[in-house]
């Protein structure tokens, strides 16, 4: 009988059954002896009790210190169904023995992107604002309720990071014909070009576009880069939608700053999950709120199956990886990404 590569998941915050639906559970119970854990969070005396040499592969977020990882001599891949890079791995210990950290963080881009452009959309023609006013008998009519409205085509438009939700997003603005200007320091200016944008400095970004994205991940050397000093570059009438990691922003100063009318803005982020109920961001009339909801689509779920399982059978017959984002020696000790749920 055909004895099947063993692979252990824990994948909290996330059930295996949204990654993994029927026909893709199947299909992975075909590839490999899954051994599932369970729902919640990890239970580390299982995992210890299951884990040995011919554990090949681990799907999760689980921590694996050195002396976790050498228990697992066959050890291929770690499959990070939530999306970030966290310091809970030994990563120079899976470089050293060849083992493949992976994240399926690309697999929510084409989410965020489209709600990051629905909601450009909603401040550009106050949408969300005036469904309230209308609500509470304050509507006004024809172009008398339009008269702080714009188009997002031809408009200026900033990106502050050009990874994965970047490049999304980008793709989706391309009908609108914007002038895109775009600040990230890990991407060459070439780069950039190549894609039709212009590269730019953050101060640029900030200072002369309609609409700005921020889109950046969070690494320890740029927790809260957008102060309180770089926010008040923002013109009056901009639009900024933060979509990525609110530990890149000064939020108390987004909130005073857009409290007081003086740019509007849109959040999916939030410093603090769930927000308190009493945290004065829920009366900010200047503000969009989403309660983190722009990636988590059941769409992005199965996608991020489907990213596991094809990488899972390449590493299998002993070929690299090429749907999930590889660990990088240069920069995965850099981010500082909060865990979600």
């Amino acid at each position: 009988m055909e004895v099947k590569p063993k692979v252990y998941a824990a994948s909290h915050p996330q059930p295996l059954s949204i990654v993994f639906p029927a026909e893709l559970m199947a299909e992975l119970n075909e590839t490999v002896e899954l051994d599932y854990q369970g729902e919640g969070p990890v239970d580390y005396s299982r995992l210890d009790a299951s884990i040995d040499k011919s554990t090949v592969a681990l799907i999760g977020q689980m921590d694996l210190p050195r002396e976790r990882l050498v228990r697992m001599p066959s050890l291929k891949a770690v499959f990070n169904v939530e999306g970030n890079f966290y310091q809970n791995i030994d990563y120079d210990y899976c470089f050293k023995n060849n083992i493949h950290v992976l994240n399926c963080g690309g697999a929510y881009s084409q989410a965020v992107a489209e709600m990051s452009l629905g909601m450009a959309l909603d401040m550009a023609r106050g949408i969300t604002r005036e469904d309230r006013r209308f609500r509470s008998g304050k509507e006004t009519y024809l172009a008398d309720g339009c008269r702080d409205s714009v188009l997002l085509s031809g408009s200026d438009v900033g990106f502050i990071g050009f990874g994965n939700l970047g490049r999304a997003m980008l793709t989706l603005l391309r009908p609108f014909g914007c002038r895109i200007h775009i600040y990230d320091p890990w991407v060459p200016d070439t780069v950039i070009e190549t894609q039709g944008c212009i590269p730019a400095s953050l101060e640029d970004v900030l200072a002369h576009n309609r609409f700005i994205f921020v889109f950046a991940g969070v690494t320890r050397e740029n927790q809260g880069f957008l102060n309180k000093t770089m926010l008040e570059k923002i013109s009056r009438d901009a639009f900024f939608l933060l979509m990525s990691r609110a530990a890149v922003v000064d939020f108390d100063a987004l909130n005073t700053l857009t409290s007081s009318g003086y740019f509007s803005a849109a959040v999916d982020v939030f410093p603090e999950e769930p927000v308190s109920p009493g945290h004065t961001v829920r009366k900010n009339e200047h503000m969009i709120l989403s309660a983190h909801r722009a990636g988590g689509i059941p769409q992005a779920f199965s996608l991020i199956g489907r990213m596991v399982l094809d990488d899972l059978k390449l590493i299998l017959r002993g070929l690299p990886p090429v749907r999930m984002q590889r660990a990088q020696w240069e920069t995965v000790k850099s981010f500082a990404s909060k865990p979600a749920g």
